[in-house]
């Protein structure tokens, strides 16, 4: 390596990197690729994925990459990797109870368990992740909490976002309370509110983090 080379390690190991991978995880439902398609959206014109009430939508991680995010005089490029949903149990009845017949309702149960797999898979191939928690729900669920651990164990930056606050019934400060180690962001990514203040967090945190 020559000097050159050394000197970009040497200033990354002590800047950072200004080019990392985001996973955006969390529960089916949660709003990671409307959040996915809004970071996108603004600073690209692009979107990643379609959107969708009936839960398991995305069952396959989808990426856009080389998006710009400013905040003042900083910058960060991120590739969003936008994951299936975590969950700890699939069940077909659950998109039956939707509208969808038998026969799809299992094969859509089949992608989303595959989906959970891809999805915790990804973990060994970024650099943090922002974790989705619906704000108008209890955040003590047992996918929140093993989430929470497997990213502390792998010792990744993590950003909540409290999502939905824009829903009666939210309550962003239960998310603080229940986990008061991590940065977490009330925002709807729905309407874009306090959208800004999720980007000033994401740079100053995000933009210390070590590429693998």
């Amino acid at each position: 390596m020559g000097i050159l080379g050394r000197l970009r390690v040497l200033l990354q190991s002590v800047f950072g990197k200004g080019h990392v991978r985001i996973g955006i995880y969390g529960p089916p439902n949660a709003g990671k690729t409307t959040l996915a398609n809004r970071i996108s959206r603004d600073w690209s014109g692009d979107i990643v994925g379609s959107v969708s009430e009936i839960p398991h939508e995305t069952r396959r991680a989808q990426k856009k990459d080389n998006v710009v995010i400013k905040n003042g005089n900083s910058s960060l490029t991120i590739d969003i990797i936008d994951t299936p949903g975590i969950a700890t149990k699939v069940d077909f009845h659950n998109f039956m109870e939707c509208g969808m017949n038998e026969e799809d309702s299992r094969i859509r149960a089949k992608e989303a368990t595959e989906g959970v797999i891809e999805a915790i898979r990804w973990l060994d191939n970024i650099d943090g992740v922002i974790l989705l928690m619906d704000s108008t729900e209890n955040p003590f669920t047992q996918v929140n909490v093993t989430i929470i651990g497997n990213l502390e164990a792998r010792e990744l930056p993590v950003l909540i976002a409290a999502n939905k606050i824009d829903m009666d019934g939210s309550t962003p400060a239960t998310i603080k309370s229940a986990f008061p180690q991590h940065d977490v962001v009330p925002i709807s990514a729905l309407t874009g509110y306090n959208i800004e203040m999720l980007y000033e967090v994401m740079v100053k945190l995000f933009g210390k983090a070590k590429r693998k």
